[in-house]
């Protein structure tokens, strides 16, 4: 009875050592994948949620296998590489749509100026009592930042080249506005 005892706790002993070793190729996929995701611009700009789940995922990993929990931490590995891939899938779809909204942005630009600028020599020729000087340099300054915006789209930078765009569309609805309002005042 004792012999089979011995073997029981022999088995027993051999299966609890044999599976109390580390998932060392998972984790050190883990962080490899997460390491990825952090260098990926695309995935750091526009999947940012995703990209900390797959941190905090390898930091509990690392947790669990300093803790000896090692089914956990193999679990929490794939997680961490799960989430990784998914940020940069996500940070390419983000990347994508960007660069569609930056396109679509830029190419009303040039149309928009064109007609504030309309808008400006109208009042001009209408007598209307604003400073056109001003307003003249805003347009230059439209027309130069909008120029910088295709620089950015051409050269793939298409989030510097969306926040120029949005810059200049702005500008144009000021001028527009601020005409608006001097021609409605003389209305009056």
């Amino acid at each position: 009875m004792n012999i089979k005892l011995f073997y029981i706790l022999i088995v027993i002993s051999a299966l609890v050592l044999g599976c109390a070793q580390p998932p060392v190729t998972e984790m050190e996929n883990a962080r490899e994948a997460v390491f990825r995701a952090e260098n990926d611009s695309n995935a750091v700009q526009f999947a940012s949620g995703t990209l900390a789940r797959a941190r905090d995922s390898l930091r509990r990993m690392e947790e669990e296998a300093e803790n000896k929990r090692y089914d956990a931490a193999k679990t929490l590995a794939a997680e961490a590489i799960a989430a990784a891939e998914r940020a940069i899938a996500e940070g390419r779809a983000g990347s994508q749509r960007a660069g569609t909204e930056t396109d679509s942005l830029i190419s009303t630009l040039r149309v928009e100026i064109e007609e504030t600028q309309r808008n400006v020599n109208g009042a001009r020729y209408s007598l209307l009592r604003l400073d056109f000087d001003a307003l003249d340099s805003r347009l230059v300054d439209a027309r130069s930042t909008a120029d910088q915006a295709e620089v950015d789209q051409t050269a793939g930078r298409s989030q510097q080249a969306l926040d120029r765009a949005r810059v200049v569309r702005s500008d144009l609805a000021d001028i527009n506005q601020i005409v608006a309002g001097a021609s409605g005042s003389r209305k009056k």
